[in-house]
């Protein structure tokens, strides 16, 4: 069986080249896989890929893989994905379950406190030797209401962090859990976006929610409100955050994803600039002008790297392919 690992980081090598010899004939390409990049003649023959989610996969890329088999992710999110080619190519997909709950949980409060207490912003000042005190004051979590969207795995982890703080919490979730309830109290997106003083995004991407936080959105949120993103890029209108943030309609975000946010440091999209389609090139100028803000706070889709969530990911993922050459089938989405 022919494995190619897509956006392989170097400290990814030695699991995958251990985990491999002598199993598969198996190839390690650094680079993400999309449309605009050009495939080595040996991957073409890959009975399974296994990418991250810089990677776009798309029918145009899919349509490249003649013996195309399996989809191993390294992530739990699949909208990088063309499910619909592979469900009608017999193409499996399986995904890495449950390897992020804490180390995302854990990250999204690190933002929120990035940007409640301004510690990016008095690090920079303090470096450039201007402090300004009246700038840098910032506020507590304690007592606060904390407004969590999307109460899955990793909603969940963050709505105890939440609760340890001694915060109040709002939840809002197609389905409420039994364990959640004695501190989380299940509100309509509407009275969270409302009461909410921070909001957590912990929601996958589907059509249902594409774009929920949108100008009218952030029309009903407190203008002290600040708002937390390491779900999907796709789930925040980026053009009415951008809104929002620079007229103080919200007080702040910190975001670990954002919408397009391939284009920002991929070379393949830096090179071919020009192929960008136009909305896709608006996205990314938004974006741009979105690191200019003093009141955000943006970084690379790291929530997820935490060492003990990379051995996770690698390991299940191993587990996903192993159990397909046995003629298994694992963690479908």
């Amino acid at each position: 069986m022919r494995v190619v690992y897509f956006d392989v980081e170097n400290y990814e090598e030695a699991y995958l080249k251990e985990n491999n010899e002598n199993k598969f004939t198996y190839f390690l390409e650094p680079k993400p896989l999309n449309d605009m990049c050009s495939l080595k003649e040996e991957y073409l023959d890959a009975d399974v890929i296994s990418v991250f989610t810089t990677s776009r996969v798309n029918k145009t890329v899919l349509e490249k893989f003649k013996n195309l088999k399996l989809i191993a992710l390294r992530s739990v999110g699949f909208n990088h994905i063309d499910i619909e080619y592979c469900k009608e190519n017999n193409i499996a997909v399986e995904n890495s379950p449950n390897y992020g709950n804490i180390t995302v949980a854990e990250f999204a409060l690190a933002l929120l406190l990035d940007v409640c207490r301004r510690v990016t912003v008095s690090y920079n000042e303090y470096k450039a030797g201007k402090v300004t005190p009246e700038c840098l004051i910032g506020t507590e979590l304690h007592g606060k209401t904390m407004g969590i969207v999307g109460l899955g795995a990793i909603g969940s982890a963050f709505a105890k962090i939440s609760h340890g703080l001694s915060m109040n919490i709002l939840g809002y979730d197609k389905v409420e859990r039994e364990e959640l309830i004695q501190y989380v109290k299940y509100v309509d997106f509407e009275t969270l976006l409302k009461e909410s003083d921070f909001i957590s995004i912990h929601a996958p991407l589907t059509k249902e929610n594409y774009h929920m936080f949108d100008k009218e959105s952030f029309e009903k949120m407190k203008p002290t409100a600040i708002i937390v993103n390491t779900g999907r890029g796709e789930l925040i209108d980026n053009k009415a955050l951008y809104e929002a943030l620079l007229t103080k309609q919200i007080a702040g975000a910190g975001l670990d994803v954002l919408e397009k946010e391939e284009t920002i440091a991929d070379l393949d999209y830096i090179i071919g600039i020009n192929r960008l389609d136009k909305t896709t090139l608006e996205q990314t100028i938004i974006n741009s002008q979105l690191f200019k803000l003093p009141n955000a706070i943006i970084t690379p889709h790291t929530a997820y790297n935490s060492i003990e969530a990379i051995n996770r990911i690698l390991k299940t993922t191993m587990s996903n392919i192993d159990e397909f050459a046995k003629g298994n089938l694992q963690n479908c989405v």
